[in-house]
């Protein structure tokens, strides 16, 4: 059964990853940085490779912008979760699909890997991500001509409502799109999960 975990900052909702799959202790996850590069944050792979491993997670992180095709199909086949994290959803996108990640991680969702999504990492899991330049800057993928996303959820994802930087952006998506894509909007306390068909919002 496909399950999906989307959030805006997976710090601030480590409760809810350990509700949405509770056996974490022991298992391997793949750790994609990629949209924080994209973005220029430093010291997030750190803090976030920190936040995975007191889940009780073995940390394997994988820089798709330089790692291999076969590093890139190897490690994401390899571990038993995928963990995307924040930055600009853009270069994100750009990497995942000139690496090849992109169609490896839909297939593995659709064999039941548990996949999370942190703000970029769950934008991209969208249809499509064309709607987050209200909230991020498309010049940083140069080569990114097709904005189709991964396709693990048939949904459109609006991360960091209220949040003091990001909250405009969040509005200007809601205020543009809400007549036209299936927009479901969370601050940066809220996760949703996907399990199989059956979507929730959590804390509920």
């Amino acid at each position: 059964m496909k399950k999906v975990l989307l959030v805006s900052m997976t710090h601030n909702v480590t409760d809810l990853v350990k509700v949405a799959e509770p056996g974490l202790k022991g298992r391997t996850v793949t750790y994609i940085p990629t949209a924080a590069i994209g973005e220029g944050i430093e010291g997030m792979a750190e803090e976030e490779t920190r936040m995975l491993e007191e889940l009780g997670l073995t940390v394997d992180e994988l820089e798709v912008s330089t790692a291999s095709r076969e590093t890139v199909r190897e490690t994401l086949m390899k571990n038993d979760m995928i963990f995307v994290g924040g930055g600009n959803t853009f270069f994100l996108l750009q990497e995942l699909k000139r690496s090849g990640a992109d169609k490896i991680i839909s297939q593995e969702v659709k064999k039941g890997k548990f996949y999370i999504g942190e703000s970029a990492g769950a934008i991209a899991a969208c249809p499509d991500i064309g709607y987050s330049a209200e909230m991020d800057v498309p010049e940083k993928a140069p080569v990114l001509t097709d904005y189709t996303g991964m396709g693990l959820v048939d949904f459109y994802v609006v991360p960091h409502l209220g949040h003091p930087e990001m909250g405009p952006g969040a509005e200007g998506i809601i205020e543009k799109y809400t007549s036209e894509l299936d927009l479901k909007v969370i601050n940066d306390h809220q996760a949703i999960l996907i399990e199989g068909d059956k979507v929730r919002i959590l804390p509920e």
